[in-house]
């Protein structure tokens, strides 16, 4: 049969398949060695079935797929190519046979070694050469057999040993508020709520008021009624100009419970604090009343700014998700959200002058020119009707998540992502410019193009594209910037919400860039600022800034802007770009790796307001754990519960451990700079983040996020603990230890509340540690409240499961699982003696 009938008839098969929802073609795709040849790179095998009904042709398509790195272990029979970003292709060589229907056909491939199931490669489709336009969905089933049951054992017996420090607390001992708040008594003098109470309220505090209303509602069964003043029970909401901003007094008692104030931000962390006292099983609908502990609490802030950056560029998530995540961020106090709605993947918010940024930009499907969408990323398939990959927030949408936030005393800072990360922006203005020339207006066509065309300059971002950075010398990029700004600012207006900055990103240009600008020399013929590319970073952030202080803001961004580069001993080095530091810009430094440990606080010294953002501590989307089944990114260690709990913001480095938990070297601490005590008020805040590349849904965005985030918000509003400046490291470890308890044993009783707090969070429930002892599986678990089940026959454990209550008898297969009150579920550990 001719080649090109062949292809034709597959062809059809597939579309004939994919109209009656059959798959004419599956894979499975392999771990088979996790150490290729000891060179630390791994070993699969893709196998293609062909379970439609004609041949798969020997040549004439390709198989598109997202990853990481791959090449082919056997050129002749399949290449593997990449495409850009993390979108690759394998086509077949000349040594490739067709495959006829029922058949299967092996197929070996290298990348670097994989780690966890994050890891393995997703979105397959396939193109055929003769219909490049058109693209089929392939499902595919990833094994990786027992290459990590022996590593997952080991840690988990690690794990049984972290979690022996964590001692039960009795719940009359802990604080009845979270995050801890500065000072705390209880009194004895209970009090009851119940639907009699009403809420006592000056008009200036009416929304936190009204907030409390419905927040009671659950508890009580009905709106409690607001009013100025009232004989009976209460709960009183009073000004006291005397407190800090933030800060506020919460009063418990036999007659009634007060919150006093000096603004309306300081009545609403009352109000939240009030909100943590109630048990989380009251908020079920059910209870009608609730008896509450009598207390007095004075409490303030330690950070004025407390923050959690949600990325939903790279993966969509819904309005609802946005919404749940203000009410959690509310709930702990947490008071600012980085709203990071632009990337390379995806542009997420409507721009109403610039309609092609979320016609194109917010779209990812199969493309062969991205004229109407950006290519598939992370997974998100060949079509548009993947949530991840396609969606953006509407004029409504935003002005509703301003006004909502607002009104929970939590400021919305937009982030528009330049001069790097743009590749969502720059392909959205390549079809606006398409669409305007083809129409005969070559002038509005430039007037926001992002690039200059005759670049021939070559790069490769971190995350491999090599085209998505703005060129920094066309005065059409700040026509973009100044047309994005202005419809923001007219949100925000509308909204009734203020503007106070707006985050420029900064980070990640590739070198490379603008080398072979044509723009870029005609910039630097006629601008003696402009000598060298690297003259480009202070032009590019200097003009933004300028744009920014016409209109009444300041700019926000991360650390590089902070920072210019100069040579020393031949190599180019950034340093702190002191020339800036009066400009009054807030940097977000994330770099505390190997090597950046100490920059934090280098730029601090030098003047700059930083926020604390350090990867090692406050990258949420980090694996909790090193296991196989965790998901998550871990190319900056991992992230568990503990991690941001054990964060010194002023002295990170006095308690940093390594990837294995073991503590880091005192010689690295001692080589670095420390934050001097003058430059302590320049640390403002600490912020958490959330990056998107391994969140398909909102479930797998809440898992990352909690229970960590709790911890986040402890460190950010809670006073510096006692063990982390006892100077003596014996005393030090043991009031951590007693710290953490009480902090786990918290985190314990706030679960049930996670569990219908705004319809319910899918928070990760923590996997048992087990470890096998005596020959006796003993298992432990971090968080109180969980509960661990147990089978002995190779079956997996269920919510009938036996329950643990002693160590097992290890003869065999011995599988456990932690369960919380809802009957969710952590994934498996297997002990097999």
């Amino acid at each position: 049969m001719r080649p090109v009938v062949l292809l034709l008839l597959c062809l059809f098969s597939l579309t004939s398949h994919a109209q009656n929802g059959s798959k004419p073609l599956t894979l499975t795709w392999e771990l088979v060695d996790n150490n290729h040849q000891n060179q630390g790179r791994s070993r699969s095998v893709l196998t293609l079935t062909n379970t439609g009904t004609s041949d798969l042709p020997a040549s004439g398509w390709k198989l598109f797929f997202n990853g990481g790195s791959y090449e082919s272990a056997d050129p002749a029979k399949a290449g593997v190519n990449h495409y850009n970003g993390d979108l690759w292709y394998l086509s077949p060589g000349t040594g490739f046979a067709a495959v006829p229907a029922g058949q299967s056909a092996p197929l070996t491939v290298l990348s670097r070694r994989l780690r966890n199931r994050t890891d393995f490669p997703r979105g397959f489709y396939i193109v055929f050469d003769k219909d490049p336009a058109r693209a089929f969905p392939v499902a595919v089933t990833t094994r990786s057999g027992t290459l990590f049951d022996k590593s997952d054992r080991a840690l988990a017996e690690r794990f049984f040993v972290e979690n022996e420090r964590i001692k039960p607390v009795a719940a009359n001992a802990l604080p009845a508020v979270f995050p801890t708040p500065a000072t705390y008594r209880a009194t004895g003098n209970s009090f009851v709520l119940d639907a009699s109470v009403v809420i006592v309220s000056p008009g200036e505090f009416a929304n936190e008021a009204g907030l409390l209303s419905a927040g009671l509602m659950p508890v009580v069964g009905k709106k409690l009624t607001v009013a100025a003043q009232h004989s009976g029970k209460a709960i009183t909401l009073k000004k006291n100009p005397a407190l800090a901003a933030e800060g506020y007094e919460l009063v418990v008692n036999q007659n009634g419970i007060q919150v006093s104030a000096a603004t309306g931000a300081g009545v609403f962390y009352g109000i939240q604090s009030l909100q943590t006292m109630i048990p989380g099983a009251a908020l079920a609908g059910k209870a009608g009343s609730v008896t509450l502990p009598g207390v007095v609490v004075t409490d303030a802030p330690r950070f004025g700014y407390r923050a959690f950056m949600m990325d939903m560029a790279r993966n969509f998530q819904p309005k609802s998700e946005v919404l749940k995540v203000l009410d959690v961020m509310a709930l702990y106090k947490l008071n600012t959200f980085h709203f990071h709605f632009s990337e390379d993947e995806g542009w997420r918010l409507d721009i109403p002058s610039l309609p092609e940024l979320t016609e194109v930009g917010a779209k990812r499907a199969h493309a062969v020119d991205e004229s109407k969408n950006l290519v598939p990323a992370y997974g998100s398939g060949p079509s548009t009707d993947n949530p991840a990959g396609t969606g953006f927030y509407t004029k409504a949408d935003f002005i509703e998540i301003l006004k909502y936030a607002h009104d929970r005393h939590i400021e919305v800072i937009p982030e528009i992502e330049s001069p790097g990360h743009a590749r969502a922006a720059i392909k959205a203005m390549d079809a606006r410019y398409a669409r305007l020339l083809k129409a005969g207006n070559k002038a509005d066509a430039e007037r926001y193009l992002l690039h200059d065309l005759a670049d021939k300059s070559v790069y490769r971002s971190v995350q491999g594209f090599n085209d998505n950075v703005m060129d920094v010398s066309m005065p059409s990029v700040y026509a973009f910037m100044e047309r994005v700004v202005d419809d923001i600012r007219a949100m925000y207006k509308e909204a009734g919400v203020p503007l106070k900055t707006i985050h420029f990103g900064g980070d990640e240009v590739p070198g490379g860039v603008w080398q072979k600008s044509p723009s870029v020399q005609q910039l630097m013929a006629k601008d003696p600022a402009v000598k060298t590319i690297d003259d480009l970073w202070p032009y590019y952030f200097g003009k933004v800034n300028q744009l920014l202080k016409t209109r009444g803001l300041f700019l926000s961004a991360w650390e590089e802007v902070g920072q210019r580069k100069v040579k020393r001993d031949g190599r180019s080095v950034w340093v702190p770009n002191e020339q800036l530091v009066a400009e009054g810009f807030r940097l977000n430094v994330w770099n505390n790796t190997a090597g950046a440990e100490d920059l934090a606080y280098r730029l601090a010294n030098a003047g700059y307001k930083v926020i604390f953002s350090g990867v090692t501590h406050l990258y949420l989307d980090l694996a909790y754990t090193p296991e196989y089944q965790e998901p998550g990114q871990y190319w900056g260690g991992y992230i568990d519960t503990e991690k941001p709990f054990s964060l010194i913001p002023y002295d990170f480095l006095r308690n940093m451990k390594d990837n294995n938990g073991q503590p880091i070297s005192p010689s690295i601490a001692k080589s670095k700079v420390s934050l001097t005590s003058k430059s302590r008020a320049n640390i403002v805040g600490i912020e958490g983040h959330l990056w998107s590349e391994t969140n398909l849904t909102p479930t797998d965005f809440e898992y990352k996020m909690l229970p960590k985030l709790l911890a986040v918000a402890e460190r950010a509003w809670a006073k510096s603990p006692a063990w982390a400046t006892e100077t003596d490291a014996a005393k030090s470890n043991q009031l951590y230890n007693v710290a953490l308890s009480e902090f786990m044993s918290t985190v314990g009783r706030e679960l049930p509340r996670l569990d219908v707090l705004s319809g319910g969070f899918a928070y990760r429930v923590s996997p048992p540690g087990a470890k096998v002892i005596s020959g006796k599986v003993a298992a432990n678990v971090p968080l109180p409240g969980l509960t661990i089940h147990y089978t002995t026959d190779g079956s997996e454990p269920t919510i009938n499961s036996p329950v643990y209550t002693a160590p097992v008898p290890a003869a065999g297969t011995v599988k456990l699982k932690t369960f919380n009150a809802t009957g969710r579920s952590s994934h498996t550990i297997t002990m097999v003696n």
